[in-house]
């Protein structure tokens, strides 16, 4: 059968949410897997969470151990650890679980059809609510059905559909041939948000081929998330936001982009650059002092937020005119 690793970046602070990811894992359709865990100084320990499975299921576990970095780079210690006669890589975050037919869709399909990249559907609670199913891109752009059972298909344009809305992709839910994971890595320094992001956009577009599935591959769990529920005044917060304005950036550089496809990336800078700024306005309306020397950072590579802040404090501070 088709090898395929398993990379899994462990960063938790509760036990037990390790241990059901693994199960779902060992309860997949397709058996010829191995597991990659990438310990990233997790306060909770990982021993305990292996514990509990067999000495057949403790075989198929390689353990990496590294001192906190992040998940961007513990997925890149996991590709690293890949051995040589592995055909695909599947990621799964330690707080999802998968579906038992993920790895056989992805497998047999990214073979039938000479693909490098797949990805499923996820399926989330609430607060998972932006993300959104395969079959819901038919409605925003052109796509081409490969299969009915499972339902399989492909966009034409998928580099500039994800720059319009990549919601639809999910790591746990991605699975990538060996021209991808041989090659590719993650910007380990965007620790705190859209090194993800950066990953996808540069696998879609180097890979031969990306396939997509309606069908649900992974479900969202209730681990850590070091991305959302963070107070929009805390310094986390705007460090978020200028991370995911430097993974735009380096987007927009590293590849040619036509004009669409440029205005969708200076629309989701620009989103940043406001997400920032109203989190100071907030520290500024309760009396707090905003973070100014992690803003001059900011500025420094981006002369534009400073444009941004003007516009802000004329619209919030200005009087406005009356009618005459």
């Amino acid at each position: 059968m088709t090898k395929c690793s398993v990379v899994i970046p462990y960063y938790q602070r509760e036990a037990g949410i390790l241990r059901r990811a693994l199960a779902s894992v060992f309860a997949q359709s397709h058996t010829c897997f191995d597991i990659i865990i990438v310990d990233d100084e997790s306060p909770s320990p990982l021993e305990p969470e292996l514990a509990v499975l067999s000495a057949e299921e403790r075989r198929r576990i390689r353990v990496v151990t590294q001192k906190n970095a992040g998940p961007g780079a513990a997925r890149n210690a996991g590709l690293d650890a890949v051995s040589a006669d592995s055909d695909y890589v599947a990621f799964l975050d330690s707080d999802d679980e998968w579906t038992p037919d993920h790895l056989k869709i992805a497998v047999e399909n990214l073979s039938r059809f000479e693909a490098d990249c797949y990805f499923a559907s996820i399926s989330g609670g609430e607060a998972f609510h932006y993300h959104f199913g395969v079959s819901a891109l038919a409605d925003v752009t052109e796509i081409t059905r490969l299969s009915d059972d499972p339902p399989v298909v492909e966009i034409p344009d998928i580099a500039s559909v994800m720059l319009r809305n990549w919601s639809f992709m999910h790591l746990s839910a991605m699975v990538i041939g060996a021209p991808l994971f041989r090659s590719t890595r993650f910007e380990a320094a965007l620790r705190l948000a859209a090194e993800d992001v950066l990953f996808f956009y540069e696998c879609v577009r180097t890979a031969r081929r990306t396939i997509l599935s309606d069908a649900i591959g992974a479900t969202r769990g209730e681990g850590v998330n070091i991305f959302h529920g963070v107070d929009s005044g805390s310094p986390l917060f705007l460090r978020q936001q200028f991370n995911t304005w430097v993974a735009l950036d380096r987007l927009e550089t590293r590849f040619s982009h036509d004009a669409q496809d440029r205005a969708s990336i200076a629309s989701y800078k620009q989103t940043a650059r406001q997400q920032a700024l109203w989190g100071q306005a907030r520290l500024l309306r309760e009396r707090k002092t905003p973070q100014f020397r992690q803003l001059a950072g900011w500025a420094w590579r981006d002369p534009r937020i400073v444009t941004s802040a003007m516009r802000l404090a004329a619209g919030k501070f200005l009087p406005k005119a009356g009618p005459r």
